[in-house]
């Protein structure tokens, strides 16, 4: 009798340890510290994800975001940047920006797609913004955005 109530605590908090990351991975991350962008005009309040954790999860399992807020995703160094929507449910544009904080391209992205949007050249910045937001404001590439902080990610 103990030897089974034994076993089925085991059984039970090995489950238990199993779940417990699972669960924890479905849940929006909290939100970040934010930055002040200004493009022209409008001004965005755009967490800022810089580590490899904070950009791994990114906007996943959210289900709203505010009309000028966004993220954006600060790299050590430019490089050639693509993304996903993977547990994303917020349909999505990314304007993929430069060291000079320039548009360099923007891709529409849909909700829980793992199809790849990536940079047309290699770039240190990326923003994610709700879906159309930067058409709805006449922003194109080689628009500059600024506010962009220059410190540099923090590596994994």
């Amino acid at each position: 009798m103990i030897k089974n109530l034994l076993w089925h605590c085991i059984a039970f908090a090995w489950g238990f340890w199993i779940i417990s990351p699972i669960s924890a991975q479905n849940a929006a991350q909290s939100r970040l510290p934010t930055v002040e962008l200004t493009a022209g005009m409008h001004v965005i309040q755009a967490e800022v994800a810089r580590t490899y954790e904070q950009q791994s999860t990114g906007l996943m399992y959210r289900r709203k975001m505010g009309i000028n807020e966004g993220m954006l995703f600060v790299y050590e160094a430019p490089e050639v940047r693509c993304y996903w929507m993977r547990n994303t449910h917020i349909p999505l544009t990314i304007a993929f920006i430069g060291d000079d904080g320039a548009i360099v391209n923007l891709r529409d992205m849909q909700p829980r797609s793992e199809r790849s949007h990536c940079s047309t050249k290699p770039v240190r910045y990326a923003l994610e913004m709700n879906q159309g937001w930067f058409k709805a404001r006449g922003l194109k590439p080689g628009f500059k955005l600024h506010g962009i902080p220059l410190t540099p990610a923090i590596g994994p």
